[in-house]
């Protein structure tokens, strides 16, 4: 299923995904969730008019790039379907469903005497999760370069992960955007589980280049440090393959 000169050989490629057999939602939990495009400019709803007069339910909206310095003002139309307070506005962003890897997902609860006369949202539980995105080109996707794929998958950079899904009907190959993480709603009207989530020792992996996103160093006893060195000794042919090498271990 993988390559040698992936990470996942360093485990072996049968010890990466795993079946779920919980079914429950858990770290290393592969679920199809709506993942916002992180560099797209956002967008203001502004309601202009009603759609029936004599109700305060529907809205004619229009549409207006948003941005920070110059939000839209408040309306003076109410729109009971549209609430919101001073300092917030109604954002639209476009959305994609995808494959995401739950990084985190044990919140500890608080305890309800300290949430009182608080919106919810203030201490509601999330899920943090990172989007994976598709390397093959086709009509739908623009797909990534072979040589960065390539240098993806010799783990030059601890923001992108080379990956291969259990789950049918998507790209062969596929790229983890570390530097995606976000958060999603606990609800289960929020996500969608797949049947396979990551073993407990490539958790491990993940995690390790979590920290070296975070923190800019890994372990010097851990897997990637390991992983790095093979490389460079199989790949030294080629000048320019370590220019990302992780800096000095922890």
């Amino acid at each position: 299923m993988f390559p040698d000169d992936c990470i996942q050989s360093i485990i072996g490629s049968a010890n990466w995904w795993t079946k779920n057999n919980e079914k429950k939602l858990c770290r290393g939990a592969l679920i199809i969730a709506f993942a916002p495009h992180v560099d797209q400019v956002p967008y203001a709803l502004e309601p202009v008019g009603r759609t029936d007069a004599s109700r305060h339910d529907s809205a004619i909206l229009r549409v207006v790039p948003l941005s920070v310095n110059q939000p839209p003002g408040k309306t003076d139309l109410p729109v009971a379907a549209m609430p919101h307070s001073d300092g917030e506005v109604w954002a639209a962003y476009r959305a994609k469903k995808r494959p995401c890897l739950v990084i985190g997902s044990t919140n500890p609860a608080v305890d309800q005497a300290l949430t009182g006369g608080m919106p919810k949202n203030s201490t509601s539980p999330t899920v943090l999760v990172a989007p994976y995105y598709g390397v093959d080109k086709d009509s739908r996707r623009a797909g990534y370069q072979p040589d960065f794929v390539e240098r993806v998958r010799h783990c030059e950079y601890p923001q992108f992960v080379w990956d291969r899904l259990p789950i049918g009907g998507g790209p062969d190959e596929s790229i983890l955007r570390l530097d995606h993480l976000q958060p999603i709603g606990a609800l289960n009207n929020s996500y969608k589980l797949s049947e396979f989530k990551l073993s407990d020792d490539a958790l491990k992996i993940i995690d390790e280049l979590v920290h070296w996103l975070i923190w800019g160093k890994v372990d010097a006893d851990g897997l990637i440090a390991l992983y790095r060195q093979e490389i460079e000794a199989t790949f030294a042919s080629k000048a320019d393959v370590g220019a990302n090498v992780p800096s000095l271990p922890v």
